[in-house]
């Protein structure tokens, strides 16, 4: 029986079963994969070619906003190009190495997202509440700190769970999703996982309070905007994209992992894999748009760009 745990526990390749369904119309899900992967580079890349072209736009907001964009490009690096891979391939595997990171990338970049729209929901409290102090407050070793925290957190967090997976003793090879996620691993482990269990639940219960640090902040603005129209149209321009990007991200987040945990098989294969992706999917997309449409000197460079290129044409 030992010697059966060690052969199997010698993992070098997942399988994602998840897929199987899909692959009957895996050129025509290709396309669409492809074609979305590709406006979201457009997407993004446009929103950080024009915070970084344009020196009005070196504020903090639009420094942060820039992050973000930049995270989603990591984000979905780390799950598209292998993904568009595997509905080409007649079985859809990865490495174990491959896996470790995958999973490091994809919820790294989750977790920095909580991050940057936390920073930035302090960025528009100091912004709306406290106006007078916002330039002494928010100076350029304030905001290099922020940035710091933003992304060195979730690289810190995501490798400690990553650390903790990579030492399990594995008895199976399946992973029940188009893509490799943490708790689909740490189910395969042959033992007892108390300590992984323990650690996410940190990490999750910790990037929650992440929203409630958001939530409160909020609180105080609206009570502030209430005050003057001008402070109510701050509010509408730069904090309800805020609230729709932070909204989409947490849903999607909190049903991906309770789901993985305590989900049912109820659901068809096809609507799990559509929530499955939604966090891969909508913010990616949703972010730079709402915040292009919303940003008044976002849009006005946005426009700038295309029509001059429509000009020269």
């Amino acid at each position: 029986m030992l010697s059966t745990v060690e052969n199997v526990s010698s993992i070098l390749v997942f399988t994602l079963t998840q897929l199987d369904e899909t692959m009957e119309n895996k050129y025509m899900l290709f396309s669409l994969t492809a074609l979305c992967y590709h406006f979201i580079l457009l997407c993004n890349i446009t929103v950080i070619v024009c915070i970084a072209s344009d020196k009005r736009l070196h504020e903090p907001m639009y420094i942060f906003l820039c992050n973000l964009c930049i995270n989603a490009l990591y984000g979905t690096a780390g799950f598209y190009p292998k993904f568009m891979y595997d509905l080409l391939s007649q079985i859809p595997v990865i490495s174990y190495s491959g896996c470790m990171i995958q999973i490091f990338v994809i919820y790294s970049s989750v977790l920095c997202d909580y991050s940057i729209l936390t920073v930035m929901a302090y960025d528009r409290y100091v912004a709306i509440c406290r106006p007078l102090e916002y330039h002494s407050e928010m100076t350029n070793i304030k905001i290099g700190t922020c940035i710091l925290f933003c992304w060195l957190a979730p690289l810190f967090s995501m490798g400690i769970l990553v650390l903790l997976t990579s030492r399990l003793t594995l008895c199976g090879s399946d992973i029940g999703k188009l893509y490799c996620e943490n708790w689909a691993v740490v189910k395969l482990a042959c033992y007892t996982t108390t300590v992984n269990n323990v650690i996410g639940y940190i990490v999750i219960i910790i990037y929650l309070g992440h929203v409630v640090l958001i939530t409160v902040s909020y609180i105080h603005l609206i009570g502030k905007c209430r005050k003057s129209i001008e402070d109510r149209y701050r509010f509408m321009q730069t904090c309800m994209p805020h609230l729709l990007a932070l909204f989409n991200v947490t849903v999607a987040l909190l049903f991906d992992v309770l789901y993985s945990r305590y989900g049912s098989t109820s659901f068809s294969q096809s609507v799990r894999n559509f929530l499955a992706l939604e966090f891969l999917f909508i913010p990616p997309i949703l972010n730079p748009i709402i915040y292009g449409l919303k940003l008044t000197k976002i849009r006005k460079k946005v426009m700038g760009i295309f029509s001059s290129n429509n000009a020269v044409a």
